[in-house]
């Protein structure tokens, strides 16, 4: 290109518009099959373009997601009912004979006490200050709208809901008084299977199955 146009390289090479419509068509027009090139490159400034019209408000976007739905108080109510319904429902000393027989040795104790106290305590606490020190979302100087923030909410709660829904379905489908549907709601399946069958439930997995099967 410098030699065809008799001009310095630091001027071709300079930044700024001349460099893509000035530079960048010349130098297409050298190349094998120039027409191809030439729409091809044309195509990326309009797809560039495009994508800089757009790139501020999917940044918007993105945090909104990010900050209502991808992580913070969702993941800290999923993660506190997930360890309670490890700990408390199916058994923490169920859960950690059945980690025994898959790595072939027992855990640290300590794992327990994690998982039935320490984890749950934790995720409440942090979930219950972020509700409380809540403040609206900002990204820089703007300050997302009430309109904004409520999509966010709804994010949130579509994800969140879920775990109270199921369980007041489970507690107005189940039978019996009060605390009977609460032992069935908080029981393991496979432990009412074998209670209604006779057995006695164990904690080992190779027991239940042996009662399970007859052996």
């Amino acid at each position: 290109m410098s030699q065809i146009t008799k001009k310095p390289i630091q001027e071709l090479a300079a930044s700024g518009p001349g460099l893509a419509f000035l530079a960048y068509p010349q130098a297409v027009t050298q190349l094998p099959m120039s027409p191809v090139w030439s729409i091809l490159f044309f195509s990326m400034l309009v797809m560039l373009g495009l994508d800089s019209q757009f790139c501020t408000g999917g940044l918007y976007v993105f945090k909104l997601f990010d900050y209502y739905s991808a992580s913070g108080m969702c993941l800290l109510f999923l993660v506190f009912f997930e360890t309670v319904s490890i700990s408390w429902c199916y058994g923490v000393d169920r859960f950690y004979q059945d980690i025994e027989e898959m790595i072939g040795y027992q855990p640290c104790s300590w794992w327990k006490l994690c998982w039935a106290y320490f984890t749950p305590f934790v995720c409440l606490s942090v979930f219950i200050f972020s509700a409380v020190e809540m403040t609206p979302l900002t990204l820089g100087r703007y300050v997302y709208p009430a309109w904004g923030q409520g999509i966010g909410w709804l994010m949130a709660l579509s994800s969140m809901v879920l775990i109270p829904g199921y369980m007041l379905y489970l507690f107005l489908t189940s039978s019996g008084n009060m605390s009977q549907r609460l032992r069935d709601m908080t029981q393991p399946q496979m432990e009412k299977i074998m209670q209604k069958n006779g057995m006695r439930p164990r904690l080992s997995l190779d027991s239940t199955i042996r009662e399970t099967s007859g052996i």
